[in-house]
């Protein structure tokens, strides 16, 4: 017996609704949807296209997409084996005649009656005895409701079919649209006339019913915008981190023995970070600043300034790296520095005996070292700082704000300094960072050679592997690396039937052909035993535990592998002088930050080195962003482009976006967004709210300040 709502509004319980009984329920407070506005902002991750419709003649062996057809004749069901009944029947149009074959629904039988019409969408397969189709979905063609020509695919669990998803979603859609207890406008109606963004009922609308795929970018334009406009309002109410005071504030200010002890004289970028940071740690309050800086730029002297004034202030300080055979390299580059000024250093990682450990934590719990380096090792329970006074942290992102948080929590009173090698342009920075200090390093330091990158076709191929003999001949090494190629990913359509990635319909359409990847496991099998059989290769790829990536790495640096082909952005900072030469698969797959973080890979020695891009891409924009990064060498300058060109969605992900410390929103559907402008928007309107109402008290602005506090609850945001 069907149920009936008790409720009819955004807050109705998911138990509510048809079908939805303890066990569905349970599934559905997984995916974290237990209302139904919950279940409304459950988005689709593509759509089937059932408007693609094609001719018996038209449609290719293997295209998904739909047939109209005309019943030619009695449908027959027939036992093929126990437990397997095949129902069969023939199908026209005008072009010719397919067969149609079900499985285990023998009540097609009943509803396929000649002579009616029906869409079957589903696989053609084409033989020399004509069309068929098992199992397509069928509907009838001219009955109640319309057939749409897009239908979303959502993301499911066990125990929740698409059908089944969709069907939820109606009831969910129409209950959220209810006139006394539905969702209600939380942008004012001025924001959203001058940004001509659409209501929020028809925004869920368009995302869960589009007509066409151009209603998905609307619904997405708003959508997105309420993410960020969110995001923003967030970090100007809540995120600005308060200013601690310092009960204890240093005194010492001599920095003269560390800028002597200094082979180089410091840059002026470089040196404006440095009176930042003692800026910072001489106002009485704790420091809390992000140095961002290219690759070789000299992020880690800084933060080697700003350990030196926490020891000689009589604090220990520590420095985190998210990889060990990074935490190893920082520890080989500034333990001898810190030793000549009469420190001890210490390096505490994963890999080391566990007496090798303990006699570590216990010389810092003694003071007995002043200045620690080592990986997530360092914010185990067991490690206890006499008296921590700094904290370094390399390359932020690659930790949550947990993990950053627990390490600083190891001291009474911490400064904070994280650094990041993402050349993010200074405007953006100032943006997403505004609850933090912000230092740029955008100039490098002299002598760092220029890395020459040239861009190449397949047709180069054997000119490039006959280029890789003379770098390795030469005495360099080598490192190739293609796109993370997963298998791609499989939607499963309301007949249970899959579709993948490339058949289905992405939400807001495709902007272009989706390239043919180079298959990395095949392509280093093929690479070390039939091109390069003479030369150490090794192939790192993202399912290799941390150690062992770690010793192939290890090994590489040590000059024992001549050839490294990875399906993972090598790591930033590893130092690998006699690399020269970098090769990019598939190059246009990647942001061009991306890629110029992947160039500063080569270059660290005193050798020539390249970079060269491999690409099949004929669309110009592809070519464009290619050219962009031949020409340039300038990490800043190449970030606005990218930026420009493809949006802030990369930046966001490789920044840490999606873990923010201040409401955690999730930026997923934003970062489809190409258009940067929406980005600045957001932030711009955010700051103009918040200047024209600091509490979101006037009248306005009741409902969108009740929508921010309760989206902050839900994502379990303290503030709330």
């Amino acid at each position: 017996m069907r149920k009936h709502l008790l409720q009819t509004g955004k807050d109705t319980p998911i138990e509510r609704f048809y079908g939805v009984g303890a066990k569905r329920a349970e599934a559905f407070h997984k995916m974290g949807i237990e209302t139904a506005e919950d279940a409304v902002y459950r988005f689709p991750r593509a759509y089937e296209p059932r408007g693609n419709v094609k001719t018996t003649a038209q449609a290719e062996d293997g295209e998904i997409c739909s047939l109209l057809l005309t019943v030619a004749g009695e449908a027959k069901n027939a036992m093929i084996r126990k437990g397997m009944t095949l129902t069969k029947f023939s199908a026209f149009d005008n072009d010719g005649t397919c067969s149609l074959i079900f499985f285990n629904q023998p009540y097609i039988k009943d509803m396929a009656r000649k002579g009616m019409t029906f869409r079957f969408f589903g696989k053609v397969k084409r033989e020399r005895t004509g069309v068929s189709m098992t199992s397509p979905i069928m509907e009838a063609v001219g009955g109640a409701q319309p057939l749409r020509s897009l239908v979303p695919i959502y993301p499911l669990t066990a125990g929740i079919t698409q059908k089944f998803m969709g069907s939820v979603m109606r009831e969910a859609l129409n209950a959220v649209q209810s006139e006394t207890d539905g969702l209600e406008e939380f942008l004012p109606e001025s924001l959203r006339n001058r940004l001509g963004l659409c209501g929020i009922k028809d925004a869920l609308s368009l995302i869960h019913e589009p007509r066409v795929w151009e209603d998905t970018s609307v619904a997405i334009r708003r959508l997105a915008f309420d993410e960020l406009y969110f995001f923003a309002l967030s970090m100007l109410l809540y995120g600005k981190t308060e200013k601690f005071h310092v009960t204890n504030p240093y005194r010492n200010w001599d920095d003269t023995p560390f800028l002597s002890s200094l082979p180089y004289s410091l840059t002026g970028a470089q040196m404006r970070t440095v009176q930042a940071v003692a800026s910072d740690m001489k106002s009485g309050n704790l420091m809390n600043r992000l140095i961002v800086g290219d690759v070789g730029s000299g992020k880690t002297v800084c933060a080697a300034y700003a350990v030196y004034l926490a020891l000689i202030n009589g604090k220990q300080a520590v420095m985190m790296a998210p990889t060990e055979i990074l935490a190893r390299q920082h520890y080989a580059d500034l333990s001898g520095m810190f030793g000549k000024m009469g420190y001890r250093t210490g390096l505490l990682v994963g890999s080391m005996t566990a007496s090798a450990k303990k006699k570590v934590i216990a010389a810092l719990a003694e003071k007995e070292i002043d200045f620690v380096i080592g990986t997530h090792a360092l914010i185990e329970d067991t490690v206890v700082f006499a008296d921590l006074g700094l904290a370094v942290i390399d390359e932020q992102h690659r930790f949550g704000a947990g993990q950053r948080s627990n390490l600083a929590k190891k001291g009474s009173e911490t400064h904070i300094l994280t650094m990041s090698a993402t050349p993010i342009p200074r405007t953006l920075a100032m943006v997403l960072y505004c609850d933090t200090d912000v230092s740029v390093i955008d100039e490098m330091p002299p002598g760092r050679q220029k890395v020459d990158t040239f861009l190449v076709n397949e047709s180069y191929r054997t000119r490039l592997y006959a280029f890789i003999r003379k770098n390795i001949e030469a005495g360099g090494q080598v490192y190739i690396v293609c796109p993370a190629v997963e298998e791609e990913e499989k939607f499963v359509c309301e007949n249970g039937e899959t579709m993948t990635e490339s058949e289905a319909i992405p939400i807001g359409g495709r902007e272009e052909e989706k390239p043919r990847l180079k298959a990395a496991v095949d392509f280093a099998k093929h690479l070390s035993e039939e091109v390069f059989p003479e030369y150490s290769c090794a192939f790192v790829h993202g399912k290799l535990n941390g150690k062992e990536k770690d010793r192939i790495m290890n090994e590489f640096a040590s000059g024992n592998i001549s050839i490294l082909v990875s399906t993972t952005v090598i790591e930033v900072g590893v130092n690998v002088p006699r690399a020269t030469l970098m090769i990019v698969e598939n190059a246009e797959t990647f942001g061009l930050s991306a890629l110029h973080q992947l160039r500063g890979r080569v270059g660290r020695g005193t050798r020539k080195s390249y970079c060269i891009l491999v690409s099949d891409s004929k669309t110009q924009k592809a070519r464009e962003r290619m050219k962009i990064l031949c020409e340039s060498n300038d990490g800043f300058s190449i970030a606005q482009k990218d930026l420009e060109m493809r949006g802030p969605g990369d930046f966001l992900e490789q920044i840490g976006g999606k873990t923010r410390q201040s409401g955690e929103f999730d930026l997923g559907i934003a970062s489809l967004e190409k258009d940067v402008k929406l980005l600045y928007t957001a932030f711009d309107e955010a700051k103009r709210t918040v200047a024209e109402d600091p509490a979101l008290s006037l009248e306005e602005n009741q409902i969108l300040a009740k929508t921010l506090k309760s989206r902050l609850y839900k994502r379990g945001n303290a503030l709330a």
